[in-house]
């Protein structure tokens, strides 16, 4: 029996149920899917079978990665022995199917699941849909809208290009070991958003910049980004808090601050 191990967050599911219900999250396209972290293959186990659906499977435990093939013959040739995180999406599964459109599934670490969904954001022209098993904190961090103290960094940089949907709840006793926490599934599917209409690294800045001084009004929030902001040119909410922008008066803000910062230097 393979061991959890605490280094790399594992918790392997056990509920096969659980492991159902995930897979009946999964929308029918895109048809080419990545499964993060198979662990015992819990829900490899559905997958391979999923006519659905053609799957590849990614994991960085090196157990795990003998186990799986022992386990399930058919897994062999679609299992990739690589840290999600590291590993190159440019020419995946082969060179010739590297603009695919994909969807990211699993029972996601939960000390790197933050990480994937950043990942997921930076490869939105391929990653089309996320269905992944989170703490639930983290799950209802990612879908809450603006005006809560839960809404934040994480809530506007994945709103900004997913829509975001909370499928179930899970108990810690499907796990092995159960961890502390209670989890949840959540989906993330492409919106019509292509791009932000404005500098996207600034606004990046500008979002991580005001939630980590959530409790300054933005006017002051903002300043070692611009100390030059003010609520002239219709941006009022310069006198409320991070928490309570939309993506869009986010993208807003960013545009007033990129123009500002471009006559500053024209003016030079």
């Amino acid at each position: 029996m393979l061991r959890p191990k605490k280094h790399l967050g594992q918790h392997f599911l056990h509920d096969e149920n659980i492991a159902v219900k995930i897979l009946d999250s999964l929308p029918k396209e895109p048809r080419l899917v990545i499964e993060i972290g198979p662990g015992t293959g819990v829900l490899s186990k559905y997958l391979l079978v999923d006519t659905e659906h053609d799957t590849y499977y990614i994991e960085v435990d090196r157990e795990s990665a003998a186990y799986l093939p022992k386990k399930f013959p058919s897994i062999a040739g679609r299992l990739i022995e690589a840290d999600f995180l590291d590993y190159e999406l440019d020419s995946f599964p082969s060179p010739e199917r590297n603009t695919e459109l994909l969807s990211l599934l699993g029972n996601f670490p939960y000390n790197i699941s933050s990480q994937i969904l950043f990942k997921a954001v930076n490869q939105r022209q391929r990653v089309r849909s996320v269905v992944g098993m989170f703490q639930k904190e983290v799950a209802d961090r990612i879908i809450e809208k603006p005006g809560t103290k839960t809404y934040g960094i994480l809530s506007v940089v994945v709103q900004a290009f997913y829509n975001a949907e909370y499928m179930f709840t899970v108990n810690p006793t499907v796990f092995r070991p159960p961890p502390k926490v209670r989890s949840a599934v959540i989906r993330l599917t492409r919106n019509s958003r292509e791009n932000l209409g404005c500098d996207e690294a600034l606004f990046f800045r500008v979002v991580k910049t005001a939630f980590n001084q959530r409790r300054k009004t933005l006017h002051n929030a903002l300043k070692p980004i611009t100390a030059d902001i003010s609520d002239e040119g219709g941006l009022p909410f310069l006198k409320t808090r991070a928490e309570q922008l939309s993506v869009d008066d986010f993208i807003l803000l960013t545009l007033e601050i990129g123009k500002r910062s471009s006559d500053e230097k024209e003016s030079r």
